[in-house]
């Protein structure tokens, strides 16, 4: 079992060995509830075929959400991405998932991403705002762009979340790149 649980993102083998030593212990309390729990989520979860996020239900709770904004559409990379966005409650739209990234090193091509659905999305119309909320990395630049370019042609403002400096950031811990980018991203003080 411990080999399983260590092939897990975040979990070593030290770590899932743990795990499985809690979960031996508290069998009544945790290890009964989470295999439950682990079978639920095997039999009801979906992908969304709408957006491509992980619900219970097709179309997801987000797509289906008649307080969203359907006019505004956040471009993500990942899953994790949407609801990273989403938990902070700050973006009031609807959201694309893309699947990943484009990188040519391992041989993730456009097909291969869902962005012929995205421009799909958009050319039915209704869609006033595209947010390309790509991670701050040359495979994400290089998808945000290449994504960028693919709507170019729609009456929609496409925007991009900005990169620098993050707030309580001190200059002499940040990269190279970060600091570039804050610095071209520059604007003045009003």
């Amino acid at each position: 079992m411990s080999q399983a649980l260590a092939r897990l993102p975040g979990l070593g083998p030290r770590s899932a060995r743990r795990a499985v030593l809690y979960l031996m212990k508290k069998r009544e309390n945790a290890l009964r509830p989470l295999l439950s729990a682990l079978q639920t989520v095997a039999e009801k979860l979906s992908t969304c075929s709408i957006c491509g996020n992980v619900d219970t239900s097709d179309p997801c709770s987000i797509c289906t959400d008649p307080r969203r904004d359907e006019k505004s559409l956040c471009v993500v990379e990942e899953v994790s991405d949407l609801w990273a966005l989403d938990r902070s409650r700050l973006f009031p739209g609807r959201y694309h998932v893309l699947g990943g990234r484009l990188s040519a090193l391992d041989g993730v091509r456009p097909e291969d991403l869902t962005i012929d659905q995205l421009v799909r999305r958009v050319s039915a119309g209704g869609i006033d705002e595209v947010v390309l909320a790509m991670n701050a990395t040359l495979e994400g630049q290089t998808t945000a762009h290449y994504v960028a370019e693919r709507l170019e042609g729609f009456p929609i403002r496409l925007s991009q979340l900005a990169h620098g400096l993050p707030v309580g950031g001190e200059l002499d811990y940040l990269d190279e790149g970060t600091l570039a980018q804050a610095l071209r991203a520059r604007r003045p003080i009003a």
